[in-house]
């Protein structure tokens, strides 16, 4: 095979499989956002966590992901889990997305 093709080959396999590894990574991050609380199901957001800063009383009622309202009768407590899901989430993320970026081979970044 040419020189340039090979190396065209082994570039978009490179980029696909690069491309492929950040999309899991992302899923994975948007899943480890979802906190479970009192029965409800929500997916910690920068706006869930505003909201929830906002807010001046200490209980209410949250709509969670399913639609359902769930009364939050510690909304300090409620506020510290979702602070503490989301600095888990995107520091797990972070570390997975340098390690990828480091490998420069497709057998790197398969085994990740």
């Amino acid at each position: 095979m040419d020189e340039k093709l090979e190396k065209a080959l082994d570039f978009s396999n490179f980029t696909a499989t690069l491309n492929s590894q950040k999309r899991i990574l992302l899923e994975t991050y948007h899943g480890d956002l979802i906190l479970y609380y009192k029965g409800g199901k929500f997916s910690i957001t920068k706006e869930v966590l505003t909201f929830c800063h906002m807010l001046k009383t200490p209980n209410t009622v949250l709509i969670d992901d399913n639609n359902t309202p769930i009364q939050i009768d510690d909304l300090e407590d409620f506020t510290t889990l979702a602070h503490q899901k989301y600095a888990d989430a995107t520091n797990k993320y972070l570390t997975s997305y340098k390690e990828i970026s480091k490998n420069r081979s497709v057998e790197g970044l398969v085994h990740v």
